[in-house]
């Protein structure tokens, strides 16, 4: 039986389609599952992502996700942390990611994407401006750039480094590859 008999689970399986790493597949098994294994489950999911955006915002000062902080102004993560260094990462999952690893003491500064113009993505469309001001206004002594390894990754963290070096901080790069020996 062809699912376009199915309107309403076609629909469920095409929004899941939207998410990464989720082929027709993945998404037909979810939605299958929801459906006939799982359907206090799907009552779950549906209500945490449609509070998801009320509940969760971006720090105006820093771009990381932030939740049940008044407008953003004063997160956690901008707060109480070394002023005198940023690292400066693509996507703000990027930050739980460092967070994670429990060393970095210094802030964060979240690009919200990387320089990428085949995809119509330049300079002005990201905050690299929030971050020159926050360099300025902060007293930054080194800036640490922890962006992906690839193509684009690599193109903004050597505009960033040019633009970096009139205000006289220091730009350092995340190392990459496997140690020998």
């Amino acid at each position: 039986m062809p699912l376009d008999q199915f309107p309403a689970i076609q629909e469920c399986i095409d929004a899941f389609r939207r998410l990464p790493g989720i082929g027709p597949k993945g998404a037909q098994r979810i939605v299958f599952h929801l459906l006939t294994q799982d359907p206090e489950g799907a009552s779950q999911i549906a209500a945490s992502c449609e509070s998801l955006h009320e509940r969760v915002e971006v720090c105006r000062k820093c771009h990381i996700l932030i939740e049940g902080e008044a407008g953003g102004e004063n997160c956690a993560v901008c707060g109480g942390k070394d002023p005198s260094v940023i690292c400066v990462v693509q996507e703000p999952a990027d930050v739980f990611v460092i967070e994670r690893a429990g060393k970095f003491r210094g802030r964060f500064h979240v690009l919200m994407g990387v320089i990428s113009p085949l995809d119509g993505i330049n300079p002005e469309d990201l905050t690299i401006g929030d971050l020159m001001d926050r360099i300025k206004e902060e007293g930054v002594n080194e800036v640490i750039l922890a962006l992906n390894p690839n193509m684009a990754g690599e193109g903004t963290s050597l505009y960033l480094a040019q633009i970096l070096k009139p205000l006289g901080v220091r730009v350092t790069q995340l190392a990459q590859g496997l140690p020998m020996g």
